[in-house]
């Protein structure tokens, strides 16, 4: 684990995803030279993964999700994480995929949940982590399994527990070949306490005996979606919305972000305006949570 501007945070690199208009461009224009170029780029800012992700093509055009991942191993080895949610993609990406390129390191799944477990048949003919979803659960109604969405503290947490064993007990996975996804809500429409309930659980998932060793990620770049640039003190709203977040987190075991690696990340101080603003928030529901946030850009 490398720290990062005196955090033991590590990187998962974002940016070869179509969501990124220039990363579209790349993949439109078939600028492999360009995919190459940001991929150093994320490696020389410190990314200890890449997320690899160029959306639907992948199903339609295999031989080019190749092409992909062969010109990125061809100049970085950093290891990579393959971000789609169907079984025929991620066979293709684990087919490509050079193990002695990446010095021997394993690539990444992203993701599986309890009723996207059909990724695990690839668990055998191929090695690989994976990025497990802790924001969904399998639950009988009337006769069926459906998936519901995860809310409140235990949801998340029984979640990711029983996934994460029946990982380590089925299929003999390592758990800290095991990331689990706490998925991060925006916070400015959580009238639910769905980020006080992530952060409970990340608590519990840190604190079990059985679960050590396993990782806790989350993409943080929601936290602060349609929220004004700047907080009331002036600074950078949203970012310090990050570094908050990680600043309560990263000491009960989350690791890893998925973002951009020269983002930068940093603690807050604990008289941080943002930092007291969203712990404040976190004690909310309701409109009560709502005039919490209005805190953050308002002196």
């Amino acid at each position: 684990m490398t720290p990062t501007n005196g955090f033991a945070i590590n990187i998962i690199g974002e940016r070869i995803n179509p969501g990124f208009k220039s990363t579209r461009a790349l993949f439109d224009n078939e600028d492999l030279p360009g995919i190459q170029a940001l991929a150093v780029r994320q490696a020389e800012a410190g990314a200890a993964y890449q997320n690899v992700n160029i959306g639907a093509r992948a199903l339609t055009d295999p031989q080019f999700m190749t092409r992909v991942i062969q010109a990125i191993q061809e100049v970085v080895d950093t290891p990579l994480s393959f971000d789609f949610p169907s079984k025929k993609v991620q066979e293709i990406c684990l087919a490509a995929y050079c193990l002695d390129k990446a010095n021997g390191e394993l690539p990444i799944v992203n993701s599986i949940t309890e009723h996207r477990w059909d990724l695990m048949e690839l668990y055998g003919p191929y090695k690989f982590k994976v990025i497990l979803m802790a924001s969904e659960r399998l639950e009988e109604v009337d006769g069926a399994m459906v998936a519901k969405g995860n809310k409140t503290t235990q949801e998340i947490y029984s979640t990711a527990k029983r996934a994460a064993l029946r990982l380590k007990n089925d299929y003999g996975m390592p758990l800290d070949h095991i990331f689990i996804d706490m998925s991060v809500s925006a916070i400015i429409a959580d009238t639910e306490g769905l980020n006080r309930s992530t952060v409970e659980a990340i608590r519990l998932i840190g604190a079990d005996p059985e679960l050590k060793g396993v990782h806790m990620m989350g993409g943080l770049s929601n936290i602060g979606q349609q929220l004004p640039p700047k907080a009331a003190d002036g600074s950078d709203l949203k970012h310090c919305l990050e570094n908050a977040f990680l600043t309560l987190n990263v000491p009960h075991g989350f690791d890893y972000v998925l973002g951009t690696p020269w983002r930068g990340y940093e603690p807050l101080a604990e008289d941080h305006y943002v930092l007291t603003t969203y712990r404040n928030f976190l004690e909310q529901t309701g409109s009560n949570a709502l005039r919490a946030v209005r805190k953050f850009y308002r002196a």
